[in-house]
């Protein structure tokens, strides 16, 4: 019984892994003329991407805090459901985060990469597949399987995976 458990925990801590690692670059980079230009919500380039980057930092931090709590002996439900809650309100708007102009071309750091822009059809359609299964993981964590929440965490991180491996530099 206990070597099946390890084996069905092997894939969680991969996807764990991977989420843990969201939004958790801190380097800011030269800036080009364009990072003050305004853009149609009224922030400068360089406000909307420093706003994406807070968002998907706050994200990254709430994947951190369940992928932490899975990995404990005795994972605290509270601590799991309080951030599941946190990642689906985060990422409600993340499509508007990438408006056009703000990609490496701005001047500002960034690890978005030009082809979100080159292809927005599939970026949004990842990004939504992200917000469905974030609203899952939320679900299911509110219902209290830590079994089943380890499961939606992979799917969810699944996601953010499909979406970094295209369209994230160095991720």
């Amino acid at each position: 019984m206990k070597r099946r458990k390890i084996q069905m925990m092997l894939p969680v801590f991969a996807g764990l892994t991977l989420l843990s690692a969201c939004g958790q670059n801190d380097e800011a980079g030269p800036v080009s003329d364009s990072a003050g230009v305004e853009l149609a919500n009224g922030l400068t380039v360089k406000e909307q991407i420093e706003a994406r980057q807070a968002q998907l930092k706050k994200m990254g931090k709430a994947f951190k805090a369940i992928s932490d709590q899975l990995k404990a002996s005795n994972p605290d439900l509270a601590q799991i459901q309080a951030a599941a809650a946190v990642v689906p309100i985060e990422a409600a708007d993340m499509v508007d985060w990438f408006p056009e102009g703000t990609g490496p071309d701005s001047g500002v750091e960034t690890e978005a990469l030009p082809v979100i822009w080159e292809d927005k059809a599939d970026f949004n359609d990842k990004v939504k597949a992200m917000q469905d299964a974030a609203a899952k993981l939320e679900t299911v964590a509110q219902g209290g399987d830590v079994t089943a929440v380890a499961a939606a965490f992979q799917n969810t991180g699944g996601t953010c995976k499909a979406c970094h491996d295209k369209y994230r530099l160095d991720d």
